[in-house]
């Protein structure tokens, strides 16, 4: 039932003239989905109020509720239709009541981890893009349809959710800047195994992929109150510069059981590498930062001591930064990385050896990322000891990725099960860091086990083979010039 409703949404959303792209479909789509699943979290905490013989302040006042707005009700639960707001009426009402006195909420919330302030970053930095009521009127009432009561309810929910995030990476550049496979995040925090208790970090955290799937790992081992509470409040911490990416980060935290997400809306870069102090700093960072984009002089220049404008490169030194003397990161970037000449890569590489233990390295197949076209790799490092020895594994899912054939669990399995022991195989084998150039420091992937035939080869050995496949070639002919 839920996912034929979010069908019908997507259909309501593709005739309004306000929404014309699948990232303008999601943003709509959260900001109706967060109103209905706080009107049933309020009803649920008023509930469980009661049945304890206390009394639960509501949050949104009683004009501004769900209940009242966007789905009144007759006694009889039947859907009021003559108190419904339809038409320019209900766009007015959204537009000039409902928002203003929502994003009012950033100022009258007691701190900036409260789900009041959620609220209120929320909606000062969307807007609503319906543009027609009644199109406006028939989403809300798919959207009152749907259910967060149940932890199957919301465990549905948030599966529909992400796959709207996993259209929006589809739908080209700007949506994939949000999406990084599922697959791929759950082999990366099976690698770095976070614990409960321990703090985890994304500093360019998108639509919150890496926080949502570490709760999923961490939650069936959250067994007392207190672990759970520390799950919901003290383990997962993110900042996001683009407003979309924020709301939609949030909204999906929540779908996932995270019910006031520590997400800040900042532009991580912009603050001193040099200012984090050890009360600041992380057990884990989780990552895949923006890359091929370009910061400011003022910003790289003042902030940071490794200078280039290529955020990928900034976003990495923040994350070594960030982790506390033995943290553990897992960072997604661009396989040019490991084997650029430029200053601030082999600056970057020494650093990673001499400061951190850069122990894995996993090379992405192409189309991993859909709508970027460009290989990565996933550099998993420890903060505070020098690297000896990099385990190295090129993953070959023995097909072509594309949007009807991605990157799947089942791809990962073998890297997993193998870099538990650093295991070599065809598609994996070791370094040891006393071996690698110390001008360049290049980590360039180059399969010692397999011929790569993507890789450039010496042209020398080109004009060999050509030769020894001419004399083949001229013997064949021989053979058969004697049969006939």
């Amino acid at each position: 039932m839920f996912e034929q409703t979010f069908k019908n949404i997507d259909d309501v959303l593709w005739k309004e003239a306000g929404c014309a792209t699948e990232l303008d479909y999601t943003e709509q789509t959260s900001w109706i989905l967060f109103l209905k699943y706080l009107d049933d979290l309020e009803k649920t905490n008023e509930q469980k109020a009661e049945l304890s013989g206390k009394k639960y302040e509501r949050i949104i006042d009683t004009k501004h509720r769900w209940s009242v707005w966007a789905a009144p009700k007759k006694k009889d639960g039947s859907f009021d239709y003559d108190k419904a707001l339809t038409g320019d009426d209900l766009i007015k009402y959204v537009d000039e009541k409902l928002f203003p006195y929502l994003k009012g909420f950033r100022n009258r919330a007691e701190g900036p981890n409260t789900i009041e302030y959620k609220i209120g970053e929320i909606f000062s930095e969307i807007e609503n893009k319906f543009r027609s009521g009644y199109s406006l009127r028939d989403a809300l009432e798919l959207i009152d349809q749907l259910r967060f009561n149940t932890q199957a309810e919301k465990h549905e929910l948030s599966e529909l959710y992400e796959g709207k995030l996993r259209n929006m990476g589809n739908a080209g550049r700007n949506g994939g800047e949000y999406y990084t496979p599922r697959p791929l995040i759950r082999a990366m925090i099976k690698v770095v195994d976070p614990k409960i208790g321990e703090r985890i970090y994304d500093g360019a955290c998108g639509s919150g992929g890496f926080l949502c799937e570490g709760y999923e790992y961490l939650l069936p081992k959250a067994d007392s109150t207190s672990a759970r509470k520390t799950l919901q409040e003290k383990t997962f911490f993110g900042k996001e510069k683009k407003s979309l990416a924020y709301v939609i980060g949030i909204m999906n935290m929540i779908l996932h059981g995270i019910e006031a997400p520590n997400i800040v809306h900042t532009n991580t870069l912009a603050e001193n590498i040099s200012d984090i102090q050890d009360k600041d700093r992380f057990d884990v960072a989780l990552a895949n930062p923006p890359f091929g984009g370009k910061e400011r002089p003022e910003i790289y220049n003042q902030n940071f001591p490794i200078k280039t404008a290529e955020t990928a490169y900034l976003f990495l030194q923040h994350f070594i930064k960030s982790l506390k003397a033995g943290g553990r990161a897992a960072i997604v970037i661009k396989n040019t990385f490991l084997s650029n000449t430029d200053n601030a890569s082999v600056a970057l590489r020494k650093e990673l050896l001499d400061n951190c233990s850069l122990h894995t390295v996993l090379d992405m197949p192409q189309n991993t990322f859909q709508g970027a076209g460009v290989k990565t790799v996933v550099l998993f490092f420890e903060k505070g000891a020098p690297t000896r020895k990099i385990w190295f594994y090129k993953l070959d899912p023995g097909r072509n990725l594309g949007k009807t054939n991605p990157l799947n669990d089942d791809d990962l399995k073998d890297f997993v099960a193998l870099q538990a022991k650093f295991k070599d195989s065809e598609n994996s084998w070791k370094v040891n860091a006393n071996s690698i150039d110390k001008t360049t420091y290049d980590l360039s992937v180059k399969n010692p086990n397999k011929v790569d035939e993507t890789e450039l080869r010496d042209p020398k050995d080109i004009i060999a083979e050509m030769a020894a496949l001419d004399a083949e070639s001229a013997e064949i002919l021989v053979g058969i010039g004697r049969m006939l």
